[in-house]
Order: structure tokens, then sequence, then C-alpha cells
């Protein structure tokens, strides 16, 4: 226990305050479950922030670029050596999350005396149905948030990521509006490049009260398309490869955005 002034709970309460500071500026990402599969999307001009972990597997990730490529690193040595000591088959998100990702970064940030992960990641596995898709959010404490149906809510189809809680709540509530599982990959785009263009807005302005108007929305996903990338990465549904996951360049993805 530390000793007084700087007693346990209130050195947490610090680390935290810290923590959401260095993650509010992070771009949002958004993953959208879908025909052909699970569509990862966010925007940016540098740093990579959509993963490939396993066969069925993607992550994506704000936060230190350092702390993001050691918990990649962590969740593919974990799903590798899985698939290795058992089989592909066995590898389950659930199990790569609850009982070894979340722990380890729940210790980290509860020993006041070393260093936090300065990350907040967003896994989703993909399943041969789009009812069994599943979405795990992992914050830096090690919390779990998933969108399976639990006595307050619905099974959700989709999952937001972004710099503060209220911007990710304002993204999924959009999504929850605007998106279903039988879309397209033309539609889950448009739907995940609106509710990115909200996330963003909402880290902007600073103004979480309600959903941004659609004519606002609009024109801020123009300005920020002229100016930053499309990255994108589709978890790939059905077909004969182990391996899903595809990146899809800005290039491929132009020519589907409606204005």
């Amino acid at each position: 226990m530390i000793e007084e002034p700087y007693r346990w709970v209130e050195a947490i309460a610090n680390r935290r305050e810290y923590i959401e500071a260095q993650l509010a500026p992070g771009s949002p990402i958004a993953a959208l479950g879908c025909r052909d599969g699970i569509l990862f999307v966010t925007l940016g001009q540098t740093r990579q922030k959509i993963f490939e972990i396993y066969d069925r597997i993607a992550m994506g990730a704000i936060g230190h670029p350092g702390d993001i490529e050691r918990l990649r690193m962590a969740a593919i040595e974990l799903a590798s050596t899985e698939g290795f000591t058992r089989s592909a088959t066995d590898v389950s998100l659930r199990r790569l999350v609850h009982y070894s990702l979340s722990p380890a970064m729940k210790s980290a940030f509860e020993q006041v005396y070393g260093a936090p992960y300065l990350a907040r990641m967003l896994f989703a596995e993909v399943g041969d149905q789009p009812n069994e898709d599943l979405f795990l959010r992992v914050e830096y404490d090690g919390e779990i948030a998933t969108n399976g149906a639990t006595y307050a809510q619905a099974r959700q189809d989709f999952a937001a990521l972004s710099g503060t809680e209220q911007s990710r709540e304002l993204m999924e509530t959009f999504l929850a509006t605007q998106h279903t599982s039988d879309a397209t990959l033309e539609a889950a785009l448009n739907s995940a490049l609106d509710a990115w263009s909200i996330g963003h807005m909402t880290l902007q302005t600073g103004d979480t009260k309600k959903t941004p108007e659609h004519a606002a929305v609009r024109k801020h996903r123009q300005e920020q398309l002229a100016n930053a990338g499309i990255e994108a990465a589709l978890l790939e549904r059905g077909g004969n490869r182990a391996i899903r996951y595809r990146s899809l360049p800005d290039k491929e993805l132009r020519p589907l955005i409606r204005d």
C-alpha cells in the first residue's frame, strides 16, 4: 500500500485520468458485420490502426504505438501457440481476451509503480453466419465489453472504438439505427464512414449531448476524406481459405462512397 498522501485508490484514479487524456485524441474505428463478413474502417494519414491477429480474428486499436504493438504481438503469439499446440479451430477470441490479454492489462493498470498500457482495443471474430460474429472491446484497465445479448441489451452486429466513452456511445447510437447485418459492403462502408465522422466530430467539438445533423456529418466526412486515407480491412465470411483477413486499399473503396 502506498503511504499517505498517495493512497492506492487515489493513485489509480490519477492514473485513469491520465490515460483517458492520452487516449482522447485517438481516431475512431468502426467495425460492422455485413453479408461479406466484418468490415473494419478508420481514417488516418500515417499510423496503422487495423491489424490481422489470426485466421478469423482482427484487431483495431488506438493509443501509444509502442503499447499497441506489444499487445498485438502478444495476441498473435498467444493465438499461434494455441493453434500449434491444439488446432487452428480451437483458437477462440473469447479465450484470447478473457484468459490472457485482459488479465495482463488489468495487472499492468493496477501496479501503480509500473507503466500501464496506453491502448484501447477492439477485436472481432467472424462467424459462418452473421449472428455468430463476435466483437470484444478491451479497455486499458482490462475491462471487457461484448456485443453479445445480455439482460440489459440486445445483440449488436457492430462495434465502435473512440478516444472517449461519449464519442463511442454516439457512434453506437447511430449504428444501432442505421446499420443491419445483411448490409452490402458498400452500405456498410458508408455507415462506417458516417459513424467515424460522428465520433471524430464529437472529439473535436466536445458536444456529446446529441448526434450531429446528417448534413453536418456528410460535410465533415467529405472534408476529412479529402485530407486522409481510408484504412479498412475485411474478415471475409465463408470461402475455403483459412485466413479470412483481407486489407482493402483506399483506391478500391473510394468508388463505393456515396455523397
